[in-house]
């Protein structure tokens, strides 16, 4: 081999390994940033995920109580109308981080209205927070499953199987219309498919269930813990599900259940 030829070789290598990494140190939320840079990002609405780096970035802060976030506060009931679901989601987050926050109570309320579940979820969890209970049918939201239907008619040309996990934005079913377009059906939440009612080749209607999913372990646990705090007798008949010993139910789950339970019938006494 010639040395140019060489010299190519380690090149291409060395390329091969490090755009993944650049693309992986350039995506990271735990990569830290500078006050500038937090400013930038925030207002960088070319690039989303910069916006909800930034937002990581001042939540680790605020929990740490450097009161040098603060004057990025402004921004954050903007945030809480932004168009992508993701800053939607974290910004609900953060702004469950300090209650003193000036219009962090309204923005929250107003997000319970959110197209999102994960977003009416999370400002749900901040408000009790707040010591404001409202959220608690977006509290009840989260531990029950979620139906996915077919958002156009279509054929069913592929799907995952029941009981497989998925993410939130993971691909359950994939469908194609009748000009040969092919479309992905994803989960809003993460979880386990629970059900799958069509078949492979199965002719569908816009609206048709396609898939059902029981929702993950860290969104039950944080709903039953503030359920802890802000349940009603008439929300025990959906907390009782998860008392049962059930091989996808881990036993931290169950004993949250019992508790909250008992922490809602102890305040009726």
């Amino acid at each position: 081999m010639s040395m140019r030829s060489r010299l190519v070789f380690l090149l291409t290598g060395w390329l091969i390994v490090l755009m993944p990494f650049l693309f992986w140190w350039n995506t990271w939320f735990g990569r830290q940033l500078s006050d500038r840079q937090i400013a930038n990002y925030l207002r960088d609405d070319r690039h989303p995920r910069h916006i909800q780096h930034a937002l990581v970035q001042i939540g680790e802060r605020m929990n740490q109580h450097d009161p040098t976030v603060m004057r990025w506060y402004g921004e954050l009931p903007r945030l809480a109308s932004y168009q992508v679901e993701e800053v939607r989601n974290t910004d609900a987050w953060v702004m469950g981080q300090d209650t003193s926050g000036s219009g962090f109570h309204l923005a929250l309320r107003t997000m319970l209205e959110d197209p999102s579940l994960n977003v009416r979820g999370n400002a749900a969890l901040s408000l009790v927070r707040f010591g404001d209970a409202s959220g608690r049918p977006q509290l009840l939201e989260l531990l029950q499953p979620v139906s996915i239907v077919s958002p156009q008619p279509g054929t069913m040309i592929d799907a995952a199987q029941a009981g497989t996990a998925v993410h939130a934005g993971g691909t359950v079913a994939k469908l194609e219309s009748g000009g040969g377009h092919k479309i992905e059906v994803r989960s809003p939440i993460s979880g386990r498919l629970r059900e799958i009612p069509v078949r492979i080749g199965q002719s569908l209607n816009a609206g048709t269930l396609i898939a059902t999913v029981n929702p993950g372990t860290a969104q039950v646990w944080e709903a039953l813990r503030a359920l802890y705090l802000v349940g009603q007798p008439e929300d025990i008949a959906t907390i009782l599900p998860w008392e049962r010993d059930l091989p996808d139910t881990p036993d931290r789950v169950r004993q949250q259940a019992v508790e909250t339970e008992r922490a809602i019938r102890e305040r009726e006494k």
